[in-house]
């Protein structure tokens, strides 16, 4: 099992769960992060760090649409260990519904 990142993420980017995880298998696009499931260790530290609640277990019906989506994102998109800087308009993005048709496939800067 590893955890998933949604679309809650896209346009926060708040980027806290970078911070507590023991093995960086965080990815960062542009306007979203991704998690590799090959190097997630399960422990769940991420998800309460989640300002959004954006990250589920991938047995969490909510992560279903969004597993491959972290697993094909992960593996050309760079690696983050450190947290970064939130968009400036984070919090008003924060609990808007509806976000998937703004992700961006392009990669990010960690």
């Amino acid at each position: 099992m590893s955890y998933i990142v949604t679309e809650n993420c896209i346009r926060c980017k708040y980027m806290d769960c970078v911070e507590v995880c023991p093995v960086d298998c965080f990815y960062v696009g542009e306007n979203m992060l991704v998690i590799n499931p090959d190097e997630c260790i399960d422990c769940g530290v991420c998800e309460p760090e989640c300002p959004a609640e954006a990250i589920f277990p991938d047995s969490d019906d909510r992560a279903t649409a969004w597993a491959e989506r972290n697993r094909s994102f992960s593996a050309s998109w760079p690696n983050i260990s450190r947290k970064g800087t939130a968009p400036a308009d984070a919090d008003e993005w924060k609990d808007k519904p509806g976000k998937e048709a703004l992700f961006s496939p392009e990669p990010g800067t960690p």
